[in-house]
């Protein structure tokens, strides 16, 4: 069901060749996260100042905020490559070695989803970000040796939406965290206007803020929401992207006037009517709408979280006035039968 969703903040295979292509590559052209673009600017000036690599790097928070674009901004600012790769992609120690060892002088290696990095090769990163060497074990039983061999200094970037998954290790021998906010609706029309240019859209102010509402304050949504607006403005008007247009394509994808869609919707409505509002536990309420847990985590509950509909306490998820308001279910209406699962 997740992955039909066209407001999945997760990268679609179509969607990757786009994304490119709208990438920012100086900070100058990011939009949004303001604090953090000024401090790593220093950072990064202070790093090539002193001829080094800039301190290893963790960006954290929900998935589409622009973890993998900061990192790439990054490496163009610091005028150094950039290896990518992910915490599933390195299924052995020595494909993690392989990689390092293989590292110039000054070099960015971005792992995205860090997190899930299996332990044997996490702890070969410890001495590799360091003391710039990689330790490892070689054979078994009798045979079994410790291979040691030094590295070039590089930086590593690190993106994960589960900041709590990292060990507390790994986390340690990270010079710099930062987690990524959620973006106004100026900063994402801001990312559309630049995306329209890019992408030779012809559309309105109001067009673009109309998709900006509707986002769920999150650059890649509403990237994708753009292209599917103007796939529909090109087959329904005349090409041009305008209040009317964007409201009818949004409408006919069912996103409503504040980025819900109708999983969104199922959640809270199950919240609501299944559950008397709450409290109730994850695995239960994933449940009742036939989602995997992690999902409703992940991708579902943090918007609803962050516009206020839902709060998380000790004994489960609770509906907020405003969720019932959404809906437009009067809170006094509630039913009374719900199950209080924990």
């Amino acid at each position: 069901m997740e992955n039909k969703r066209i407001i999945n903040p997760e990268t679609s295979v179509q969607d990757i060749n786009s994304e490119i292509s709208l990438r920012p590559r100086k900070f100058t052209d990011y939009v949004g996260q303001k604090r953090i673009k000024e401090t790593l600017s220093i950072a990064i000036k202070a790093a090539k100042q002193r001829s080094e690599s800039l301190d290893h790097t963790l960006l954290y928070g929900p998935p589409g905020l622009g973890k993998t674009t900061l990192a790439h901004v990054i490496s163009h600012e610091m005028k150094s490559l950039i290896k990518v790769t992910s915490g599933p992609a390195i299924e052995k120690a020595g494909d993690l070695v392989a990689i390092l060892t293989r590292l110039q002088k000054g070099d960015i290696l971005f792992i995205d989803e860090i997190h899930r990095l299996n332990k044997i090769s996490e702890e070969v990163l410890y001495s590799a970000m360091e003391e710039y060497r990689v330790s490892w074990v070689i054979e078994e039983g009798l045979k079994a040796r410790s291979v040691n061999l030094g590295i070039q200094p590089f930086t590593l970037i690190g993106a994960t939406t589960k900041f709590g998954m990292l060990s507390a290790p790994l986390r340690d021998r990270f010079g710099s965290v930062y987690r990524l906010d959620f973006y106004s609706d100026t900063e994402i029309s801001d990312i559309l206007f630049r995306s329209a240019k890019i992408l030779k859209i012809t559309a309105d102010n109001k067009g673009l803020k109309e998709i900006a509402i509707r986002s769920r304050k999150t650059p890649r949504i509403a990237n994708r929401l753009l292209r599917r607006v103007r796939d529909f403005s090109e087959v329904q008007s005349n090409g041009k992207i305008n209040a009317e247009i964007t409201k009818k394509a949004l409408d006919q994808l069912e996103v409503d006037n504040l980025g819900l869609d109708k999983i969104d919707v199922e959640f809270l409505l199950s919240l609501v009517t299944k559950f008397n509002g709450g409290p109730v536990g994850l695995q239960t309420l994933a449940a009742s709408i036939s989602e995997d847990s992690n999902t409703v985590e992940d991708v579902i509950e943090p918007f609803l979280l962050n516009l206020g509909f839902i709060s998380r306490t000790n004994r489960g998820r609770i509906a907020t006035q405003l969720a019932y308001k959404h809906l437009g279910i009067n809170i006094e209406d509630k039913p009374t039968q719900g199950n209080l699962l924990n």
